[in-house]
């Protein structure tokens, strides 16, 4: 990269931020991983493994425990790839070992995490995640998409292009990742959160009749929160055009990719889920803004029992789902939500590449 001594600091190294930190690794680029739990200890012990649909290999990474550990330098990039539910508290020990100038780039879901970092550090990124990734066991990843492992594009949070984004841009590229650094990163990003609004019900919900009526009313409730804030965001078009056929997900060790992140949280048993940083966003941008959003409030209250009651993924029919929303009265006191027809229509395009709507909903996703 541009200047020496650049290197990736992956805090959150699970299966995105195991892949990537791998990727980057194989690529010539220094790395450090901070990951916690069974997982640090088998990275510490016997290396990362991670596996592919044409091979697999196992790499001997640095991994610490906590960001006190990682002697700072100057150059250094920080690419949080944990889950919403801990950007917080990450960010705070991030902050107690950190310069605050240090560039800080959000390779998460959600639009909350940019905020959250810009409190404590001058310079932050957002980062548009299109990345199937699985982790499997404690030190061992999968990445199903080759030859190409995901799309990752880029910017300045709220908006802008300078030369760092444009060297991580850089580096990604030769890690076998699409990336392009873009003044109007939000806009892509929220875009990716409407895709995201399915995630809650691939999670909770059996796969058969009623799940694209679920999908299609979270995402036009989606859409009337977005519109009635001003929130722009990048059309269904745009995102498929750049997507492409550049995410070729095929199956690893003769398995297919399960579901999406939230499917795996529960499958996991991690007792946290995202929904409050996906659907949340929704019900919050509705609060505000007078629209109501039953459909998004009921896939996040039903994520959220099932993560902390430890229950597997699908325990619940769309039917039922949908009859528990109809029967609900609107909290909002403002009517009935917005259905697909009324709010304009939403894609259900597979969220890597597969036209599966059960994976991640509209858009290419981890």
């Amino acid at each position: 990269m541009g200047e020496a001594g650049r290197r990736f600091v992956i805090y959150g190294a699970g299966a995105i931020g195991g892949v990537l930190g791998a990727r980057l690794h194989r690529a010539g680029h220094e790395v450090v991983l901070i990951a916690r739990g069974a997982h640090l200890d088998a990275i510490r012990d016997d290396g990362l493994r991670v596996e592919s649909p044409y091979d697999t290999e196992t790499l001997q990474l640095p991994a610490v425990g906590d960001p006190s550990e990682i002697e700072w330098r100057r150059g250094d990039i920080v690419l949080l790839t944990m889950k919403s539910t801990d950007t917080a508290d990450a960010v705070r020990a991030l902050a107690g070992a950190a310069d605050a100038q240090t560039p800080v780039f959000c390779v998460q879901n959600g639009v909350a995490n940019e905020p959250m970092v810009l409190r404590q550090f001058a310079n932050v990124y957002g980062v548009h995640v299109m990345f199937p990734a699985t982790y499997l066991t404690p030190g061992v990843v999968q990445a199903p998409s080759t030859p190409v492992t995901g799309i990752l594009d880029l910017g300045r949070y709220p908006s802008g292009v300078d030369d760092t984004a444009r060297e991580v841009a850089e580096a990604f590229r030769s890690a076998t990742f699409a990336s392009e650094p873009r003044p109007d990163i939000m806009r892509r990003k929220y875009t990716k959160l409407l895709g995201n609004l399915g995630n809650a019900v691939d999670a909770v919900c059996t796969r058969g009749d009623g799940r694209d009526e679920v999908i299609d009313r979270l995402r036009a409730e989606g859409l009337a929160a977005l519109d009635a804030a001003g929130i722009e965001y990048q059309s269904f078009e745009e995102d498929r055009a750049r997507r492409g056929d550049l995410l070729q997900v095929k199956p690893v060790n003769g398995q297919d990719r399960t579901g999406s992140s939230s499917w795996q949280s529960l499958a996991r048993g991690t007792r946290t889920i995202e929904a409050d940083y996906l659907n949340g966003e929704i019900v919050l941008l509705g609060r505000l803004h007078g629209v109501p959003t039953p459909a998004n409030e009921l896939a996040r209250q039903l994520a959220n029992q099932a993560a902390r009651a430890g229950s597997p993924p699908g325990l619940m029919s769309p039917e039922v789902f949908l009859a528990r929303l109809d029967a609900a009265p609107d909290a909002s006191g403002q009517g009935p939500a917005p259905t697909g027809r009324d709010a304009g229509h939403s894609d259900r395009d597979g969220s890597d590449g597969t036209n599966d709507a059960v994976a991640e909903g509209v858009l290419p996703t981890r």
